[in-house]
């Protein structure tokens, strides 16, 4: 039933192109997560509706994406957001499943809080290029791919809109599933979802206005993080604690051992 209604709202917004996104992709930008639930989020939409466009990939206002992360094998790069660095790296392949794209992604955050993003397209997420992706990799990264393994995979629905100026994107997360690629083990989250509005600088913002009229504030979590806690008891987790505690009251599931 909510799905549903998530669906039937979007049908209120003017559609936006893949090929017109192209102007909207703020590869080096400002990011700001906030979590909610699905009954936060369509109260979100209806504020929204009149002042942003959604993107529209063969008729599907919201999107398939899937994302297979990589780390050291002793989760360096996670370790790096649990023990509060400042600057940090994510390695990621992500497939936009809509439109049967395939990456291999670079996330860069700076000590001013800026996310740097660079990509390089592979022909699925099962066929990294070797030696292409060791020179993208050298150019690129902090790391070798001789260095990484596969750690966490995760899928979810994703809703993308766009302001009417254009300067500004707001991704929607939802039906979050995650799979420890060493363990097997699984976790989902079906009542969660994660919004990221991503700017250009730290600017007015109509979705900020909103988010905190509906008291959703940010968090500073990344799935991949939250993939790791969900899925590997044994990973470090005490500056996530507070974090987990809040998605899991969002979420309404019982995670067990994790909180």
């Amino acid at each position: 039933m909510k799905e549903k209604v998530i669906y039937s709202l979007l049908e209120n917004f003017p559609s936006i192109s893949l090929a017109e996104m192209e102007g909207v992709r703020l590869m080096n930008r400002i990011d700001t997560k906030f979590t909610t639930t699905t009954d936060q989020l369509a109260q979100l939409l209806i504020l929204l509706q009149k002042d942003y466009y959604v993107q529209e990939i063969n008729s599907n206002r919201i999107s398939p994406y899937r994302t297979v992360y990589l780390d050291t094998p002793g989760l360096a790069m996670y370790l790096a957001h649990q023990n509060g660095r400042k600057t940090r790296e994510k390695i990621r392949m992500r497939s936009y499943m809509d439109s049967s794209q395939t990456f291999l992604e670079i996330k860069d955050k700076n000590n001013k809080g800026r996310t740097r993003k660079v990509r390089m397209p592979l022909p699925s997420i099962n066929a990294c290029l070797l030696t292409e992706a060791e020179l993208f990799l050298c150019e690129h990264a902090s790391y070798q791919l001789e260095d990484l393994r596969l750690q966490i995979e995760n899928q979810f629905d994703r809703i993308t809109l766009v302001n009417r100026e254009k300067t500004e994107r707001l991704t929607i997360d939802t039906g979050l599933s995650f799979r420890n690629l060493s363990s097997g083990k699984e976790q989902s989250l079906p009542g969660l979802v994660i919004i990221e509005l991503k700017q250009d600088g730290n600017i007015p913002s109509h979705a900020k206005a909103c988010l905190s009229q509906l008291h959703i504030h940010p968090v500073s979590i990344s799935k991949y993080c939250l993939g790791t806690l969900l899925t590997n008891p044994d990973a470090k987790r005490n500056r996530f604690k507070k974090k987990l505690t809040q998605i899991n009251k969002l979420a309404n599931y019982s995670y067990g051992y994790i909180l």
